[in-house]
This record gives C-alpha cells, sequence and structure tokens, in this order.
C-alpha cells in the first residue's frame, strides 16, 4: 500500500503490554498496512527499545536472591511520560491516515489509552481495549490486579521480586527452569506455536515499572465518555480472565454512562500473534464505523 491509500482510511496506534515493546504487533502492524491502514506501534518509555534490565538478569545461572533485589533501572519511568509519548503518537498517525486515529490498547497498555483518551478526546476516534485493563475512575491497575475477581489469573505467580522494594513488577523472561517457562506460555501465550512463544519471549523485558500500576485511573464522561469505546474480549485469556474483562466493563459503562461495544475472539491473551487476522477483521470493522 501506498502513503495515499493510508490516507483513505484512519489510522491506529498500538499500544502493547507489560513486559513487552511495539515489536510485539509486528504482525498486526503488516496485516493493517495490507489493508491500507497506516500503523504505528512505539515502544513506551522504559518498555522494548527503551527498557532496561538490572545486572543480576543477564548472569546466569540466575541467583534468584540478587534478582529479587536489585533496584530496578526502571523504576523512575512515570505514567506521565507514557501518556505524552502516546499523545505524540496519535498526532504523527494522525498526519498518515486521513485525520481520524483508534487507539488500541493491550492488557496493561490499557492504562496508557484511557489517560489518553481523556486528554484529548477530540483526537481519538475510538478507543479499543484488547483484552486491556480499562479502569473505572478511581482504580489503579493494581487494585484490580490483586482483586478476588482476578484469582485465577497466571500472571502474579511469575513475580520474583517485591514491587515496592525492586520498583517493578519484575519475572524473569529469560529463565532456564522449565516450569516457569511454562508458566510464561500458559500465562500469555497459550495458542502460539513452539517457534512463536520463542521468538516472542526473546523480545520482552523483565522489569515493568510499578509506579504506573498505581495511578488511579482519571477518567470522566465529559471527555472520556465521550469517545466511542471497544473491548476485545479473548475468551480463553488466562493472564485477565474473562471474569476480569466483564467486571471491568461494567464497572466503566456504570461510571461514566453508555455501553462499550463487546467483540470476542477465541484466543489467549495475545491474539496479535495467534489470530491475526481474526483481530485484523475486528478492527477494520471499528474503522468503517469511526
Amino acid at each position: 500500500m501506498s502513503d495515499a491509500d493510508f490516507k483513505q482510511n484512519p489510522a491506529f496506534v498500538l499500544v502493547h503490554g507489560a513486559w513487552h515493546g511495539g515489536a510485539c504487533w509486528a504482525r498486526l502492524v503488516a496485516a493493517l498496512n495490507a489493508a491500507g491502514f497506516a500503523a504505528l506501534a512505539p515502544d513506551l518509555p522504559g518498555a522494548g527499545g527503551n527498557a532496561a534490565s538490572p545486572l543480576a538478569f543477564s548472569r546466569r545461572p540466575l541467583d534468584t536472591a540478587a534478582f529479587a533485589t536489585e533496584p530496578s533501572p526502571n523504576a523512575a519511568v512515570s505514567q506521565d511520560q507514557r501518556n505524552d509519548a502516546i499523545l505524540a503518537a496519535v498526532d504523527e498517525a494522525a498526519a498518515l491516515g486521513n485525520g481520524k486515529v483508534i487507539l488500541v490498547g493491550h492488557s496493561l497498555g490499557g492504562i496508557t489509552v484511557s489517560p489518553v483518551v481523556e486528554a484529548a478526546p477530540e483526537k481519538v476516534a475510538a478507543a479499543v481495549y484488547l483484552c486491556a485493563f480499562m479502569l473505572p475512575p478511581g482504580m489503579p491497575a493494581v487494585a484490580m490486579i490483586l482483586s478476588e475477581i482476578m484469582a485465577e489469573a497466571l500472571v502474579p505467580p511469575l513475580f520474583m521480586a517485591d514491587p515496592e522494594q525492586v520498583g517493578a513488577l519484575r519475572i524473569d523472561v529469560g529463565s532456564q527452569d522449565a516450569t516457569y517457562v511454562q508458566g510464561i506460555r500458559d500465562a500469555f501465550y497459550g495458542d502460539l506455536s513452539d517457534q512463536q512463544f520463542e521468538q516472542t519471549r526473546s523480545q520482552l523485558h523483565c522489569d515493568e515499572p510499578v509506579s504506573v500500576a498505581a495511578v488511579p485511573s482519571n477518567i470522566t464522561p465529559q471527555r472520556f465518555g465521550t469517545v466511542p469505546r471497544h473491548y476485545i474480549q479473548c475468551l480463553h485469556d488466562r493472564a485477565i480472565p474473562i471474569a476480569g474483562q466483564d467486571h471491568m466493563i461494567a464497572s466503566v459503562d456504570d461510571a461514566i454512562g453508555g455501553k462499550t461495544t463487546i467483540h470476542s475472539l477465541s484466543s489467549s491473551h495475545s491474539p496479535f500473534q495467534s489470530k491475526v487476522g481474526d483481530l485484523t477483521a475486528v478492527l477494520e470493522s471499528i474503522a468503517s464505523s469511526s
């Protein structure tokens, strides 16, 4: 597709989740481009190419005590920095397409989508939460993560340090322990092939700044509530179980008003890898209605 083709359609900004970077969207970006849509997938501050790892992470066999206590080099990253980065990406994307921008957040990326929409509702044609944290006013992500409704989530057992001590949600993405590696796969990538899983795991970073998960949602009916919102449920998700997805949708609808449009995919937590065609079709349908 040429730049002229992109000018006919809305553009997408794709916001990755925890421990990921923009590279996780590569197959989806290619599919959207082929369908005539420009798409940007930046690395958030403290993530992807912007992430750093504690020294203990690179020393194998892993010294678990050192890994559990070394302060995170990503700890100073703030949610405001992430919001600013995506606001800049929204402006960039608007110039690539027909001026309309569809903002898509995966997993913890949802906590960046919400404040960006709240800050600039006039710049976002639709907000899309892909099995993501769509939180009602006043709730931080950590409260949702620790809630009873998320009891079946497989992510917290992967944590290898006290977040308050090291300043990060820390997992060992480079683990050589087969049981632990299977835990990562079960949580995020239940329907990926062995090759896809290993390629994806090699792109992950180990430290997600914990401060971003402590920032309460700031959405309001007057701003966030004016933008059409969509939630793409992943029916076999074991990182954010379907009960958690349902709860967040109902909570936001109750607090903000209006109705979140719900779509569903028969996938695990990462359909941008396992169900690219199906996910592209859903995003195309959202674009056509925006």
